[in-house]
Parts: C-alpha cells; structure tokens; sequence
C-alpha cells in the first residue's frame, strides 16, 4: 500500500505563513530506504486555532489532541482516505500512575530543535522541511543511522517514560540495529519501572515485535539480557537453561521457543502461539532413562497463554485462538478422512492453516534438520476436504435449532443444542447425510433415546426413595 505524503496544496497553504516538517518513523525509514508505514508532520510559525482553520479548506480537521497541540487531518488520495497527525512543537513530560498522563507545553514560536530533543532515540529526533531545507539532525540521528544504532535521545529518556525501553528493544529488533551501551545499560538499570507502564502499551510493543521484526528473537534476547523478560514475561524466563534431553531437541526450551517464532509467519496469532507452545515446559519436565518427557504441557501452556494475555489485555478472540494453537500444537495426523475432519472441527476451518505453519516453525526449530512433507501433504488433504464443503459447525447443519423445537414440540433448552450437536457428530463421519430428512430420522432416534434414559433414571431414584 502507498502510504501517500500530505497534498501539495496543503504544504503551500502552510508554508505561506509558517513552515512545515516530516519527522518521526517516515525520516527515518526514507533514509533507510524501507517502506513508509505513516507520516507525521510538524507545524510552526502558525498558532493552533489558525492552523486547523488552513487545514479545514483542505480536508477533515478533528481537534481531538488540542491539548498536546496535535490536529488529526484527513485528506482523500489515490481514493483512499489517509490521517496525519500535525503537531506544533512541543515540550513535554510523562506524569502520573501509569505514565498515561502527559504535561504538555506546546508553542508554534518554540525552537524545532528544542521539540525534537524531547523524542525517544536519535533515530526518531531528525526532521525534514518541505520548503527544500536541509535536514534537521540535532543529536545525530543520521550518524546513528549509519553506525545501525539505537541510542536515547536524553539520559532521562526512560525515567520519563520507561515504555521506550521496550521500543528500543523493538526497534532493535525490526531495524537488526544494536542498541548503544549506556542505553543498554540505562534499559537494564530502569527495568523496575515498566511495573509503572499500563499493560495495553506495553502489549502494543510486543506485537510490533511480533510482527513489524523478520528475527522477533533479537528483541527476546535483549529483553532477557537486560533483565526486561522478568518483569513482562517471568514466565518465559523461567524456560531460560531448561534442558530438552532425549534427541528430539537441539536447543533448550528458550532457545527453542525463540526459534519457533523467527520461523512462523509474520502473524501475530501464530507468532503468540510459538512463544506460548512450550510455556510450560519447566514445569511438566520429567527426567526418563532416555532423556525427559513432558506429558500435558500443551494443555497446561494453553491454560497459561490463556491467562498471560488476560493480563496483557488482548481481545477476546485472539486469546481463544492461541488457546487453541497451543493445546493442539501436539496434534498427530488422522489416518482416515473422518479423522481429519473432526480435527479440523475441533481446531477450526479458521485456524487450522495457522496450526500447520505453527507445527512447522516448531519442527524447524528442534535444530535437527526435520522436514515437514508429511505436514505439506497433510495441507494438500485439508484442503481438498474443504473443497467438499463438509460441515464443521451447527451453523452448516441442514436442520437447525428452530427445526428442532418444532419438529419435536419441545421448549428452548439445554435438549436442543444437544441434539444439533449430536446430528453434527453424525455428519462429520459421514458428510452426505446431511440432509434434511436424515437429520429428522437421526434427531428422532437421539431425542426418543433421551426420553427412555430420563424415564430410567427417574425410576431408579423412585425405587432409591
């Protein structure tokens, strides 16, 4: 996707009053010639009111960061929509429990040099003016670009807001840039304050790890050189030296983990599940004449995964399909065809690719040169069964739960969802017979049962009285 540049005519309107910058992540990745994710500008010689005045003749003005001096702008390009964030310069400090809160000074007169020192890394403190001017580099941005370094911009830079530890970790990790030792030094003396740092900001960072980094694991290591894991992730440093005896494995479990996620897909579910798959690992570990088992890790990590991100405030969703990932990452390939489709109902149509690429990453990360063909064949199977159309949910059933109830006259209940899933589990070893009518002849038979074995059970209990 082109991340297109504010218009032309808006830079005109501006610079006929004021002047006006690219800075932030789009300086950085032009330099480095990488693709622009977003574009931010910054405004001065123009007061606030007056600038969203000029920029109201060109596009949507929303006014919801007048406080920090920000306007949200959004112009129609290319016929897609795109929103800048333009900014005044600005001083300003982290404050309050959480560091959610900012003091903010900002002051369209203020020196460009004065805003630009406040920013995180020097990498991020460069701004270019589009009037043709010359780069503006006050801490050697462009130096540190060169030498592939990430260093803070302030020996302050953590103390005022310590979620930038985490991004010099990230960007460490996306650019494969070392971080300069004494902001190596300052992560590892400042780790402590990440406690102070809402747990939806720092979730933030980990998945642009997750996903924005070819080697997530450059980021894992810092994090657990400098003492950051065992205050995000305590549960992934205690993988840390555990051992995996026995030949199936090259590496121990924190190596091995960190491998699976290198080499699953740039996606945030499989990638969340890699790191998640052998949590647990520590703690099912059972020493064997052969080397060691580990029996259950994989519901005992599902359980874990599952409460790890509750912590981290991820969504719903995403927290039951690395659930699920996890719990079945041990899966064995069905010999039958029934077999196969009752994994994918168990898994999902929706996620069962993502379980192949999980099972994958995690064969190649044992270090011992597996292949996977059997799980590429295994892919070409699923994806014929797909083909099929079978049903893998109540939803696909040709009879439902209306059809149920009165068929049958029997009231909403607990009794109806127990007799689709009872037809679902017919169909699944034979997809053809669902059709309405042996729907109709399976329900009847299942219901009429149900009512025979309450009839039982009451007259057992009459006879206990």
């Amino acid at each position: 996707m082109i991340m297109y540049r504010i218009s032309d005519n808006v830079v005109k309107a501006i610079l006929r009053k004021g002047r006006i910058y690219e800075v932030g992540g789009a300086v950085r990745d032009s330099l480095l010639n990488l693709p622009i994710r977003e574009r931010d500008y910054l405004v001065s010689g123009i007061p606030y009111n007056e600038l969203s005045v000029i920029l109201k003749s060109y596009g949507k003005v929303d006014l919801v960061g007048r406080s920090f001096g920000v306007i949200k702008f959004t112009q129609s390009q290319g016929g897609s929509k795109y929103t800048f964030d333009i900014a005044l310069p600005r001083k300003e400090y982290s404050t309050g429990v959480g560091h959610k809160d900012f003091e903010v000074a900002f002051d369209p007169f203020l020196n460009i040099e004065d805003d630009l020192t406040r920013r995180d890394f020097t990498i991020n403190a460069m701004a270019r003016p589009l009037d043709g001017g010359e780069l503006v580099d006050p801490l050697g941005g462009v130096i540190d670009l060169k030498k592939k370094m990430i260093r803070m911009a302030s020996p302050n830079s953590f103390p005022e807001d310590p979620l930038r530890m985490l991004r010099a970790i990230q960007f460490a990790a996306r650019l494969k840039f070392e971080i300069e030792a004494e902001t190596l030094m300052a992560i590892a003396n400042n780790v402590k304050l990440i406690s102070t740092i809402s747990t939806e900001r720092i979730s933030e960072e980990l998945n642009k790890l997750m996903v924005l980094a070819d080697t997530p694991s450059i980021g894992f290591r810092i994090m657990q050189k400098t003492g950051l894991m065992k205050e995000i992730l305590p549960e992934l440093e205690d993988t840390v030296g555990i051992e995996q005896p026995g030949g199936y494995h090259a590496h121990n479990v924190f190596e091995h983990t960190l491998y699976a996620i290198d080499n699953a897909p740039r996606s945030l579910r499989i990638r969340l599940a890699a790191m998640f798959h052998d949590i647990t690992k520590p703690q099912a570990k059972r020493q064997t004449e052969d080397g060691a088992t580990f029996y259950g890790h994989e519901k005992t990590g599902a359980r874990r995964a599952s409460k790890i991100m509750k912590k981290l405030r991820y969504s719903n969703d995403l927290i039951d399909d690395v659930h699920i990932l996890v719990e079945r990452h041990m899966f064995t390939i069905p010999a039958t065809d029934k077999g196969l489709r009752r994994l994918i109902r168990r898994v999902t149509p929706e996620l069962i690719f993502d379980l192949l690429e999980l099972r994958r990453a995690d064969i190649v990360a044992q270090g011992k040169g597996g292949n996977y063909d059997d799980i590429d064949e295994f892919e070409d199977r699923i994806r014929h069964e797909l083909e099929q159309q079978p049903p893998f949910h109540i939803k696909d059933l040709a009879l439902n739960g209306d059809d149920v109830m009165n068929l049958f006259n029997i009231p909403q209940s607990p009794l109806v969802g127990e007799a689709l899933n009872y037809l679902l589990e017919k169909v699944l070893d034979e997809p053809q017979d669902n059709v309405r009518e042996k729907l109709i002849e399976f329900a009847s038979s299942y219901l009429a049962n149900r009512k025979n074995e309450n009839k039982i059970n009451d007259n057992q209990l009459e006879k206990t009285e």
